[in-house]
């Protein structure tokens, strides 16, 4: 009996290590809320809580991660997205569940839905191509989320048979429908990187797609037209004393930023143990000091290159492009189809679209432009859209970001409520108290 109390009492321990603690507090901060997780430390686990909060579309306006030997601490300032604090219990309680218990991982599967993953070549009309074989196939679509990056198009496509309702699982089937699409990706000019795959689970969908789109490097290929000079700016030095890479980025701060940049460097195998983040006005700033999951920095000209290539293509992948219009209206079959056919017959090219069903309606979101890359005309989105029905298809703009709040500086006290001075103050001075470093003053 007394060496099964042990054993109880040991397991009970390991649980309690192993376990996220989290603290979410609304009263320290005045313009935002402070989520903290206190855990185990793990390679993915700060991408892992990032998820967390971006799936459920919160603002990160500030965040200040760091590592102590084998234990993670992170303190991430969140805003819902018209920039106030949370207030919905069934929200807070959601994210302490879902962050509490992120150490024993977690699995995406396509809740019955068959996924399709397409990479190829973009061009104009390409996606009503592959809506109309998958009309013709008798496939469902119930959601989809589509990027384009340098001339490159990725695609998650989750379906369903028309018929049953159920996942597709034939096996003719699902190589006639790789096939065709095959097919329709290579085109002319993309025998070779054209490429299709079926499975009935995904990761998460966003980093999946990220990881095709790596895959396929895009970040090595050069954007068709440059239409913005709003690069984002990314440095990468070695800190030789610390053992430290140190990466900064300064961009235009957008929604799920700082997801797309973690999740980069997740999928690159670097491990970021301590960081800052920080939005100002329409700007984002970020510090990560990181080292290869063996522990070593980065050691040559090009691995520093082409860490900045990959970081720069994660955070042009899902800036908007074009103009936004969202569709609702009751589903039927070939919908998509039929309104993406409409797009290609005006000229118009969808450079990024999120499909989704609920309860028999869909909801979607095109971002378009021009046959080459420009503006949309004014003119032509009204034509499509009396064609589609004005009230089906409507133009959205972006969703506001309101950085006011977050430019007032809070007091508070202790770690979650301090002032992120500067990105690169706060880790070293943490570094400092910890002892790694030597004060220089």
């Amino acid at each position: 009996m007394e060496w099964t109390a042990c054993l109880d009492e040991y397991e009970k321990l390991v649980f309690r290590m192993n376990t996220p603690r989290v603290v979410i507090d609304n009263a320290v901060c005045s313009t935002a809320t402070l989520v903290k997780v206190d855990s185990a430390r793990r390679h993915g686990i700060l991408l892992e809580a990032v998820q967390v909060l971006t799936d459920l579309n919160l603002s990160i306006k500030k965040a200040y991660i760091s590592s102590d030997g084998r234990w993670f601490m992170d303190v991430f300032h969140v805003t819902d997205q018209n920039g106030d604090k949370l207030t919905d219990e069934s929200v807070i309680h959601y994210i302490e569940q879902s962050l509490g218990t992120i150490h024993f991982g977690t699995s995406n599967c396509s809740n019955g839905l068959t996924a399709l993953e397409l990479t190829g070549t973009d061009r104009l009309g390409l996606l009503s191509e592959v809506f109309a074989v998958l009309a013709d196939l008798q496939c469902n679509v119930v959601e989809s989320k589509v990027w384009t990056h340098n001339g490159r198009i990725a695609s998650l496509i989750y379906v369903k048979d028309c018929d049953s309702g159920c996942p597709i699982e034939d096996s003719q089937k699902i190589d006639r429908i790789e096939a065709r699409l095959r097919n329709v990706l290579k085109g002319d000019n993309d025998i070779r990187s054209a490429k299709t795959s079926v499975s009935m689970a995904v990761t998460h969908t966003e980093r999946r797609l990220h990881q095709m789109m790596f895959a396929d490097r895009d970040y090595d290929r050069k954007p068709i037209l440059q239409h913005s000079t709003d690069s984002p700016v990314i440095t990468v030095q070695n800190w030789a004393e610390r053992g430290y890479s140190i990466v900064n980025i300064q961009c235009k701060d957008r929604a799920k930023l700082l997801f797309d940049v973690v999740c980069t460097l997740t999928d690159m195998d670097y491990v970021v143990f301590h960081a800052t983040v920080k939005t100002a006005g329409d700007r984002g700033h970020m510090e990560f000091y990181i080292r290869h999951t063996d522990g070593t920095p980065i050691s040559s000209e090009p691995e520093r290159q082409r860490v900045i290539q990959c970081l720069e293509a994660a955070i042009q992948r899902r800036a908007s492009e074009g103009v936004r219009l969202e569709l609702c209206t009751e589903d039927r079959p070939g919908l998509l189809a039929y309104v993406t056919r409409t797009f290609r017959e005006n000229g118009l090219n969808v450079t990024r679209a999120e499909i989704s069903t609920t309860k028999g309606n869909a909801l979607n979101v095109f971002y378009v432009t021009d046959a080459i890359g420009n503006p949309a005309d004014p003119n032509t989105i009204e034509s499509v859209r009396q064609k589609i029905g004005l009230s089906d298809l409507k133009v959205k703009e972006l969703p506001l970001i309101y950085h006011a709040k977050g430019e007032r500086e809070e007091q508070a006290v202790g770690v979650g409520g301090a002032v992120l001075l500067s990105l690169g103050s706060l880790v070293r001075r943490n570094l400092y108290n910890l002892g790694l470093i030597r004060s220089h003053s």
